[in-house]
C-alpha cells in the first residue's frame, strides 16, 4: 500500500516522524508533501530520512500532484485550520491543497488529522462537518489544556488500515471483552488474575482494521487502549455479566477473550486487619459465556480456554466441553505454561478450535488476532 502524507504547519509536525516510522512498520510506503509552515518546524531533511523517499515542497513541471493523487490514500497529518477551510472550499493554491483537490477528483481516500487551538477548532467546525459530508474521514484530536491535539499515533494508524482494507467485516458490529475482572475483598484489596488483556485489546484492533463496527468491554488491562472506537470500562465479574447480558442482543459476533473470574465474594465494608488469620468465603461466579446463545442465538460467538501445564488431547477435550456447555462457534485454546506464551506476553501459542483443530505456533499476538478474525470472516 501506498500512501501520501501531507505536513502542514502545525507544531504537531514534531509528531510526524515517529507517525511515518510506524506506518513503515505496519507494511505501508510514504510518500510526503510538506507546506512552508511545517519546513519552518522540522527540516524536511527528517521525513526523507524516515520515508527514504525525497519530499515534496513545491509543484514543479513533474505535475506532482496529479502524479501521486491516485495512490491507495492522503493522510493529512497534522491537519490546520488553513488547509481544512481551504479543502473545504476546494481552494487549491498551494500544493498540499492542489493535492487534495485534485484527490478529491479521483475519489482517492483522504483522512485528516486535525491539531490546533481549541478555538480555532471550534472556529472551523462547520468546516469540518461540511467535509465529513463528502466523505473524507477525520480523526479526532485530544482535547486538553484549550487545545485540539495530535491524537494518538496508534489511533491515526488504525485509522489508516481501515481505510486502506477490503473491509471484510464491513456493516458487522463486534464485541470484544478483555482484560482480567477484579474482585473486592475490601475498599483496598481484591481478587484478580495475571491477564494482561494483550489478546482481547488486539483482536478488537483487527476488527476495527477490517471495517467492524467494534465494542470493547475492559477488564484491568496493562497496556493503552486505542479511543478510536467505544470503550466500556467493568471491574467485576458481575458488572461484566451485566454488560455482555446488555450488548450481545446489538452485536453479530463476540470474541469472549476477557479472564473473568470463575469466584465471587462477599466486600467487607471495611477494611480486613492485617493483623489476624482471616477466612474468604468464595463462591463460583456465573458462566458469562453460558448466557450468551439463550440471549442471541445468531451471533457468532468466539470462546477463549486458558489451560496450564497440560498435554495438547486436554486443552482440545477441554476446549470441546466449553463449545458444548456455551454453543460456541469457535474455541481458541492456549497453555499458558508455554515458555515465552500467555499472560503478560507479546506472543501466544493457540489452538483454534471448531469443526478442525489448527495449531497456530507462538507467534504475536497481533498475528493471532488476525487468524481469529480469518476464522470468524469465513463463518459470519
Amino acid at each position: 500500500m501506498r500512501i501520501v502524507m501531507c505536513v502542514t504547519g502545525s507544531v504537531a509536525a514534531v509528531e510526524t516522524v515517529k507517525l511515518v516510522r510506524e506506518l513503515k512498520r505496519q507494511g505501508f510506503k510514504v510518500k510526503c508533501f510538506m507546506s512552508d509552515g511545517a519546513c519552518d518546524i522540522i527540516n524536511p531533511y527528517a521525513l526523507e530520512f524516515a520515508t527514504g523517499e525525497q519530499v515534496i515542497t513545491k509543484l514543479t513541471g513533474d505535475v506532482e500532484h496529479v502524479t501521486y493523487a491516485r495512490e491507495d490514500l492522503i493522510l493529512v497529518a497534522p491537519a490546520t485550520a488553513n488547509v481544512i477551510s481551504k479543502f473545504a472550499y476546494k481552494i487549491a493554491d498551494n500544493p498540499i491543497n492542489t493535492l487534495l483537490v485534485t484527490a478529491f477528483g479521483y475519489n482517492t481516500p483522504i483522512i485528516m488529522v486535525p491539531s490546533m487551538h481549541e478555538s480555532m477548532y471550534r472556529a472551523v467546525e462547520e468546516n469540518i462537518q461540511k467535509l465529513k459530508h463528502e466523505g473524507i474521514v477525520f480523526v479526532e484530536p485530544r482535547h486538553e489544556e484549550s487545545k485540539a491535539k495530535f491524537p494518538s499515533i496508534q489511533d491515526i494508524v488504525l485509522k489508516v488500515e481501515r481505510n486502506t482494507s477490503n473491509g471484510d467485516l464491513a456493516g458487522k458490529k463486534v464485541l470484544v471483552s478483555a482484560g482480567a475482572t477484579y474482585e473486592d475483598i475490601d475498599p483496598i484489596r481484591g481478587i484478580t488474575n495475571r491477564s494482561s488483556g494483550k489478546m482481547g485489546v488486539e483482536i478488537a484492533k483487527e476488527a476495527f482494521r477490517r471495517g467492524a463496527g467494534v465494542t470493547l468491554l475492559c477488564g484491568r488491562v496493562e497496556i493503552g487502549l486505542p479511543s478510536i472506537f467505544r470503550v466500556i470500562r467493568v471491574g467485576s465479574a458481575l458488572e461484566m455479566q451485566l454488560e455482555v447480558e446488555g450488548q450481545v442482543l446489538d452485536h453479530d459476533v463476540f470474541l469472549s477473550a476477557a479472564a473473568v473470574s470463575d469466584f465471587t465474594l462477599e466486600k467487607e465494608t471495611h477494611k480486613v486487619s492485617s493483623h489476624e488469620d482471616i477466612t474468604l468465603q468464595l463462591r463460583p461466579a456465573p458462566k458469562i459465556i453460558n448466557r450468551v446463545k439463550v440471549i442471541n442465538p445468531e451471533i457468532f460467538l468466539v470462546a477463549f480456554k486458558a489451560d496450564y501445564n497440560v498435554s495438547k488431547d486436554e486443552i482440545i477435550e477441554a476446549a470441546r466441553q466449553r463449545m458444548e456447555e456455551s454453543r460456541a462457534d469457535l474455541v481458541v485454546a492456549n497453555d499458558v505454561a508455554v515458555p515465552g506464551a500467555g499472560f503478560g506476553s507479546d506472543e501466544n501459542q493457540v489452538l483454534l478450535i471448531d469443526e478442525h483443530v489448527r495449531k497456530v505456533p507462538l507467534t504475536s499476538k497481533e498475528e493471532i488476532a488476525g487468524k481469529i478474525m480469518d476464522k470468524v470472516v469465513q463463518r459470519v
